[in-house]
């Protein structure tokens, strides 16, 4: 009964704020240029899923000269997107008081790719490729788990400057790559479709895209993430399964470079991949976590010698008070989302 109670007054807080027009101001930054890896964010400010929470969302696009991780804890602003679960431990590790609140990603998109016909169709055959061309943060990220928990050796290492010329060049090259987006671009300049493996479905098992808040906000306006944290899950689910034109035009807007093809391109990989709706997701509701996986991913980096046992205090990494509440799966039967 109390929990029903606590729901009710809920709903009744955020209509009372709505109908008020007291929306509260948010600014929400995310880790680079606007794309479809961001689609349900602007969907819901398209849409008005936040206005309809009582938010009045900002989004601040990141990019290559954009640092937006220090304005968090400086608290410029509300929320913060990041890519995976190394960077929560850092923050914990340096003592910044920040906490992951949702991991809108159930699969890291980060994946390896290869020509085709070239020998490179089972993962296990990577790590024989001899040149692999790595960008440098990733040397000093996943890569040594590559060699850890899959053998792979750093005299093939070559640096990936986000150029797919040496890719294209070489056939017996593989590559780094985010499974949403170059897989795209090397179709469009290469005319061929690259062999894509995830490593995600290899044992790399970080949550990823996920939503950051300061330790203070969640202690203090617990309500406020609350709804940011729903509000953003509904925006996920009309992006993937609605009418995203609306917030196309909105990202097409931030970034120029975008286009509505290109990122129509790159939701129907999220979706064949899982990278958004699968897992615990589909029952719990876009943005699941568990502490089980958290500590299993920890654990693994440890092991690669990311991190000495005991120097990242999991319990400060997230907490699941804001998901895990089956929130947008009304609106994914609704649209008739499989």
């Amino acid at each position: 009964m109390n929990r029903r109670i606590a729901s009710a007054a809920f709903v009744l807080s955020v209509l009372t704020a709505s109908a008020a027009g007291a929306d509260d101001k948010v600014v929400f930054a995310t880790n680079w240029k606007a794309q479809a890896a961001h689609g349900g964010f602007y969907q819901a400010v398209a849409d008005g899923t936040y206005k309809k929470f009582g938010l009045d969302v900002t989004i601040q696009q990141g990019g290559p000269q954009v640092n937006n991780r220090p304005l968090l804890p400086a608290g410029r602003i509300d929320f913060l997107m990041t890519g995976n679960l190394l960077h929560s431990f850092d923050n914990v590790k340096n003592q910044v008081p920040t906490v992951v609140v949702s991991a809108i990603f159930q699969k890291d998109p980060q994946a390896l790719m290869a020509h085709p016909g070239q020998g490179y169709e089972k993962f296990e055959a990577l790590k024989n490729a001899p040149v692999a061309l790595v960008a440098k943060d990733a040397q000093f990220s996943w890569w040594p788990w590559l060699k850890v928990a899959h053998g792979f050796k750093d005299e093939a290492l070559k640096p990936y400057n986000y150029n797919l010329g040496p890719f294209l060049a070489n056939p017996k090259a593989i590559q780094q790559g985010y499974s949403v987006a170059e897989p795209i671009y090397i179709e469009n300049q290469g005319k061929f479709k690259p062999v894509v493996h995830l490593l995600a479905d290899h044992g790399f098992s970080t949550y990823s895209t996920l939503i950051e808040a300061r330790a203070d906000t969640v202690q203090n306006k617990p309500e406020l993430v609350q709804r940011f944290v729903d509000a953003s899950a509904i925006g996920w689910v009309n992006y993937l399964y609605g009418n995203r034109k609306a917030a196309a035009a909105l990202m097409i807007k931030d970034n120029p470079e975008m286009t509505e093809a290109e990122m129509e391109a790159s939701v129907a990989l999220m979706k064949s991949q899982g990278i958004v709706d699968s897992g615990e997701a589909t029952t719990n509701g876009i943005g699941a976590m568990n502490a089980a996986r958290i500590k299993d991913f920890h654990d693994k980096m440890v092991k690669a010698g990311l991190y000495k046992p005991g120097e990242v205090d999991l319990a400060r990494v997230a907490t699941l008070q804001f998901v895990n509440k089956k929130v947008g799966q009304d609106v994914k039967a609704k649209l008739g989302a499989k």
